[in-house]
């Protein structure tokens, strides 16, 4: 940033160039009116004239003060003032003229208000003095100006007087003397101020156009003889008798700025005249007024050193001044008449001042300060100060005692009060300039702050001037720039000057633009647009007004306020703005959505907004293979399109174009919004297939340059496209998606360009989308060549297409698990071209499966029962395929709007949030050689929640082969619905279940919320060895077992567990709970069917159709690892007389292999008492003792008494005694089972005294033949089998 010029010289400085048109010699001119009747003829008074005359760059004159050394005096000015305008100016008067100068400095910088603000890095790489409005100087002068003439300052007071006369004049002598009247002298003079014997100088004017001046030279003649010759001087003018002179470099310009230029300044004065004027104000000054002031400071330094200087004089004057300190304080103290000592100093010290000899100054204003300080002189004293400021920064001596000169004058003219604020500003100004010199910039800004005041013009101007001192700091404070920029314009308005309320405002824009600072940004913006209205700039308000209107971080109330005043202006105007990009709401452009139908068709906005990729791994079986596959799938393209349109999008004639798009009130106030459409453009010229002109967005807010481009901003019914269109209310902060609608009416190319609306019907917003930023539902497809972004948002319009509609019938949104129900599928063609070759996949077959055509009219669920006739079963689909594609009957044709209904089977397999998705393939024939197929794709979300928690547990019965003990827990998971139990089923030939107990003796199968339920039951193994050619999958069972259940069982109807649908979702079950125990001979699957015992489920439908709730538990094993399964058999009870002979009792055991292999079985009897450790690891595997679990056959084959099983458990035998039974047969036994046989093995024991006991000491070696798999081989010890032997009698 470019500064002010620092010279080194302080008095080439700015402070020092104001201080030499301030602080220098003052003139008091007397004339007569003939002489301004003949300066006027010019267009200027006599000051004026002369003022241009009395600045002298380079006088070069020597000058000696008080020291006997001479120095040469450069430059001089001097002030001329009438005697009439010397006197102190009326403060209200000079209020009124800075007004003036401000109003009209607004008036003539408010040109440059309706551009852009500059940036801020403009701003900071801009010269200052480009930067400060120009004005600002001559305020300052102003201000400065305003202290005139005070009493208590000598370099106001006059030097010398000019008295001037004309030759016109009668007498001209007497009035000279005339005009030097006691009467006609300012009140400086009259009242003692000042001393009135001052320097005269007699002017004589002569004007040419009167006559030679023979009578001139005569006067000056007389007044040479009366006034002396050296103070006498003749002044001819007016030497053009045209009129005519025009002055290449007008002097006068720069003081005389309200010339009016049908008068030019000086028109009378030739090159004479102007020659003239310039010497007598040269020899004026150089041989009149800087003389005789040296002259007066000789005098006057004499006189002080006399009676002031040295220590004698020093001590004279503290003790005569002693007295005068109990005195109370008084702003100006004494009164000092011109001949007192004091007046006298402050004489010489102004005079020294002004002929720059600024040591002889320093030491009268030091020697002066004390006096008044003594005096207590507080306005004389600060006067004094300030002078001693400024001379320090002109000596260059001590920068620190310069400024605590003008700090210390500062306050004590704050100290006086309201009669010294005047005075500490020009002192406050001062110091300012001192600072800026030295580029202590940020301290200036804090004087300013200080002078700042309380009247609010004043304070405006002082304000800004300190916000320029932030921005030229050393780094810059640009937020304090900005701040006070703001406190200046608001104190502008105060003073109802709106213009410069409006700049200062636009140049903190530059600050607070592109920063976080939002409510002060807020607050600029809003008071800009608003002070624009009020001058009728409605046009330029409205930006400023745009910029405040998404205000979210300010409260309800202030909301409220910036979008009333937005509103209001608007109305002003008169017209509808339309504004690009309005904020006012919220776009969220990175959240549109496109979704169009091409051959991919949707039933309903939920499967639009599906994953492509989703729909893409369930169709990739139902589209016919093409050799390259397009983002669109196109087949071909008409050679005629041009290249740029074949990556166009495609979509049909007559089919709308959805555009999703996100609005949010950022306020928090309820706004409202309507007429909100889509912007498209549509070309239907054929010309266009042929060529890849691109149209601009500008181009679409034009009609009449676009062609035969067509754009619709409002929905019409016979244009080339219709909108729809959306009125809502956006609510604080709320969020809305609305989706917006295209439909294509002719064949061409659609561009969507972006969206439209209304705000409280005054402004028109606008909003042109990105194509690169918003989403679009189509295919990923393979990659293709790259293109422009624009060719996103481009639609290859094609005519009509047949297309499907579809629907389910009594589909819920939410169901209980297990749940099954009959659905409908509608379709429907409008077209009158037919579609065929339908085919159906859906991704989910466990929920949703297909059913057959004859079950569509039947009851439901009449329908499953079991018949008994088998040929009436719906048969199973076992084939794998079926859950892939479904295929219509080859004859099925759908056109015209006819419905086509075909039945779906719905169970709710698992608890959860279950998408199920559906396609539906479809060919229309040679319509369309763009277009061969299309694809419905339907979605619905299904909620399922947990019902029945079901579990089982089967273990095989110790006293029976291939039968087995089966407990079903049951849990109802609800909290409000009641389950009857119904029926449960086994699946597969191998297996039959049935009840353990009669069905009388067992609990009501109700369930209530949150109830649990226990049943038993028997399930034998009927399974038979099959050959290969009859043997069935079992993914395919094609049998089953049935029990009823329930208090009513024998009563009710059975469901066909082995026909469709309940067949198929077995399947299903089958796949999905796939685990170890899979395709395990032993492994048994169950299906439980129940109904709500009465109609309270909620299905969230009007007439909720009939419950039936199926539960498949796949895969349930029995708890035995062991194919091979044994029963010992025998007595349990016998007498024999020990006394005769041992005892001898005969077993045998019966094996079955239950495995498809044959099985080498090897039989280990031991003779010795199992060991404790033997015993339990005997009866941790007998499936027999599992925790829980009664073995009821158990009880009732052996009748023992709980003392006989105690003695067993409680008290073993010791290992060190005699086995009391042996194994009289073989000690092991070999034999081969075939698979699904029974083999009968003899055994025999000897008993050697009466007791009870366990046959267990046995172990089972099993090893399957031909078999690679792991675990075809085990062991298996002994089941206990207890036998009581008697004494007989």
């Amino acid at each position: 940033m470019a500064t002010m010029l620092g010279q080194s010289d302080p008095a080439n400085s700015p402070l020092g160039l104001m201080l030499l048109d301030e602080i220098t010699p003052v003139v008091m001119v007397l004339r007569t009116p003939l002489v301004e009747e003949a300066c006027l003829k010019n267009g200027l008074n006599l000051v004026e004239l002369l003022t241009p005359f009395s600045t002298f760059n380079n006088i070069d004159v020597p000058v000696r003060t008080a020291s006997d050394q001479p120095y040469r005096l450069q430059k001089f000015k001097l002030r001329l003032f009438y005697a009439s305008d010397i006197r102190q100016p009326n403060l209200e008067v000079a209020k009124e003229q800075l007004k003036e100068v401000i109003t009209h400095a607004g008036e003539k910088d408010f040109s440059d208000l309706c551009s852009d603000p500059p940036q801020i890095e403009d701003v900071l790489s801009t010269p200052e003095s480009e930067i400060l409005p120009s004005w600002f100087q001559f305020f300052n002068k102003e201000l400065v100006r305003s202290l005139s003439f005070s009493d208590h300052e000598a370099f106001d007071h006059p030097v010398a007087c000019l008295l001037v006369v004309s030759t016109k004049d009668e007498r001209p002598l007497n009035r000279f003397v005339d005009l030097f009247n006691t009467n006609q002298l300012p009140f400086l003079l009259n009242d003692g101020v000042m001393d009135p014997k001052i320097l005269k100088h007699y002017l004589l004017v002569h004007d040419n156009q009167d006559g030679s001046s023979e009578k001139a030279e005569k006067i000056l003649t007389e007044m040479r003889s009366t006034f002396g010759s050296n103070d006498c001087r003749l002044l001819c003018i007016n030497s053009s008798q045209d009129g005519l002179v025009e002055h290449e470099d007008n002097p006068w310009a720069p003081y005389k700025t309200d010339a009016s230029l049908s008068q030019p300044l000086g028109c009378f004065l030739n090159i004479d005249d102007f020659n003239e004027i310039k010497d007598l104000m040269q020899d004026f000054s150089s041989k009149h007024i800087i003389p005789h002031m040296e002259q007066k400071i000789r005098v006057l330094n004499q006189q002080v050193s006399v009676t002031r200087k040295g220590f004698r004089n020093q001590i004279k004057n503290l003790w005569w001044r002693k007295g005068k300190e109990d005195t109370p304080d008084a702003s100006n103290g004494p009164m000092y008449t011109f001949s007192s000592i004091e007046s006298q100093i402050r004489v010489l010290g102004d005079y020294a001042f002004m002929l720059r000899d600024y040591e002889l100054a320093l030491s009268n204003y030091r020697l002066l300060s004390t006096d008044y300080k003594l005096d207590k002189a507080w306005k004389r004293c600060a006067g004094v100060q300030e002078m001693m400021g400024l001379t320090y920064f002109l000596l260059d001596q001590s920068r620190k005692e310069a400024e605590y000169c003008m700090e210390n004058a500062f306050n004590t003219y704050l100290k006086i009060g309201s009669s010294g604020q005047q005075n500490a500003t020009r002192c406050g100004l001062w110091w300012i300039e001192m600072l800026k010199t030295r580029d202590q910039y940020k301290e200036a800004a804090s004087v300013y702050f200080r002078i700042s005041g309380e009247e609010p013009l004043h304070s405006a101007v002082m304000l800004e001037q300190a916000s320029y001192c932030y921005l030229f700091s050393k780094p810059p404070m640009l937020h304090k720039y900005g701040f006070h920029l703001v406190l200046s314009g608001d104190h502008y308005k105060k003073c109802d000057q709106i213009k410069h309320a409006i700049r200062t405002y636009r140049r903190a824009l530059s600050v607070y633009k592109g920063t976080m600072w939002s409510y002060i940004k807020d607050h600029v913006h809003f008071h800009i647009g608003k002070w624009y209205a009020f001058l009728g700039m409605f046009d330029v308000a409205v930006p400023h007004m745009l910029e405040v209107l998404t205000c979210g971080h300010q409260s309800k109330t202030t909301q409220d306020l910036f979008l009333r005043e937005f509103l209001q202006i608007v109305q002003n105007t008169g017209k509808k703005f339309e504004v690009l990009k309005l904020q006012l709401p919220a776009i969220n452009i990175p959240s549109v959505k496109v979704i169009f139908e091409d051959n991919r068709t949707y039933a309903s906005p939920a499967a639009a907004s599906v994953r492509e990729s989703m729909w893409q791994s369930l169709e990739e079986d139902m589209i016919p293979s093409l050799p390259t596959i397009r983002t669109n799938w196109l087949e071909s393209l008409p050679k005629n399109i041009s290249k740029k349109h074949k990556q166009s999008n495609i979509c049909v004639t007559g089919e709308a174009i959805k555009v999703d798009v996100e609005f949010k009130n950022p306020l928090q106030i309820t706004i409202s919004i309507s007429s909100v459409s889509l912007i498209c453009e549509l070309s239907a010229s054929s010309e266009e297939m042929d060529c890849d002109a691109n149209s601009s967005t500008s181009e679409l807010q034009n009609d009449e340059e676009s062609g035969k481009l067509t754009i619709s901003r409002e929905q019409t019914s016979n244009s080339s496209f219709t909108l729809s269109e959306a009125d809502f209310s956006l609510g604080g902060g709320e969020r809305i998606m609305v989706q917006l609608t295209v439909t294509p009416r002719i064949e061409g190319i659609l561009k969507v360009v972006g969206v439209r609306w209304n705000l409280s019907d005054s402004v028109v917003g606008f909003h042109n989308f990105e194509s690169n930023l918003v989403k679009k539902k189509i295919a990923k497809g393979r990659r293709k060549a790259k293109h422009s972004p624009s060719d996103n948002l481009k639609f290859l319009v094609i005519k009509s297409l047949p297309k499907l509609e579809g629907s389910i019938h009594h589909l819920p949104e939410k169901v209980y698990a297990g749940d099954l129900r009959r659905l409908v599928l509608e379709l429907r063609n409008q077209s009158e071209y037919p579609v065929k070759n339908m085919k159906m996949k859906i991704s989910s077959p466990r929920f949703l499966n297909v059913g057959s055509w004859e079950i569509l009219n039947t009851e439901f669920p009449a329908c499953l029962e079991k018949k008994t006739d088998p040929e009436q079963r719906v048969q199973a689909n076992h084939n794998k395929e079926s859950h892939t594609v479904f295929l219509f009957p080859e004859d099925t044709l759908i056109q015209g709007g006819t419905p086509f209904l075909w039945p779906l089977w719905l169970r709710a397999a698992v608890p959860g949030n279950i998408p199920l998705y559906i396609t539906i393939y479809y060919e229309m024939g040679d319509i369309s050689n763009i277009m061969r197929y299309r694809t419905l794709r339907m979605y619905h979300n299904l909620q399922v929640l947990p019902s029945l928690d079901l579990s089982f547990q089967i273990s095989p019965c110790p006293s029976r082969l291939k039968e087995f003990l089966v407990r079903m827990d049951a849990v109802n998971k609800t909290s409000s619905e009641i389950f009857q139990i119904h029926q449960l089923s086994s699946v597969g030939r191998q297996w039959k279940i049935s009840l353990l107990q009669p069905v009388e003796t067992m609990l009501p199968s109700e369930l209530m919320p949150g109830q649990a339920l226990s049943r038993f039951f028997k399930l034998e193994n009927v399974r038979k060895l099959t050959t290969p050619e009859d043997k069935v999958s079992l993914l395919a069972p094609q049998e089953g077992s049935d029990v009823k259940l329930g208090s009513e069982a024998s009563n009710e109807i059975l469901f066909d567990i082995c026909s469709s649908p309940l067949a198929d979702f077995h399947i299903c079950e089958r796949i999905h709970q796939e685990g170890s125990h899979q395709e395990h001979p032993n492994s048994v699957d169950f299906i439980l069917i129940s109904q709500p015992s009465n109609d309270s489920i909620n299905t969230g439908l009007p007439n909720p159709p009939p419950h039936l709730f199926s539960h498949h538990v796949c895969h349930c094993r029995i708890e035995s690892t062991s194919p091979i399964w044994w029963l010992m058999e025998g007595p349990r009870t016998i007498h024999h007389n020990f006394s005769a002979s041992f005892c001898e009792v005969k077993l045998k055991m019966t094996l079955y292999n239950s495995s498809d292999l044959s099985a080498s079985i090897f039989i280990h009897t031991l003779d010795s008492i199992p060991s404790t450790s033997q015993l339990s690891e005997v009866m941790a595997g007998s499936p027999g003792n599992q925790a829980g679990w009664y073995d009821t056959s158990l009880l009732n084959d052996i009748k023992v008494t709980s003392d006989v099983l105690g003695m067993k458990v409680g008290k073993p035998p010791s290992l060190d005694s005699v086995s009391q039974f042996i194994w009289s047969g073989s000690s092991s036994t070999k034999v081969e089972v075939e698979p699904m046989s029974t083999a009968v093995v003899p055994l025999q024991i000897c008993v050697f005294s009466p007791g009870t006991y366990d046959l267990s000491n046995y172990a089972l070696h099993w090893n399957l033949l031909s078999s690679k798999d792991e675990g075809s081989h085990g062991k298996c010890p002994g089941s206990p089998y207890y036998l009581t032997v008697l004494q007989s009698a």
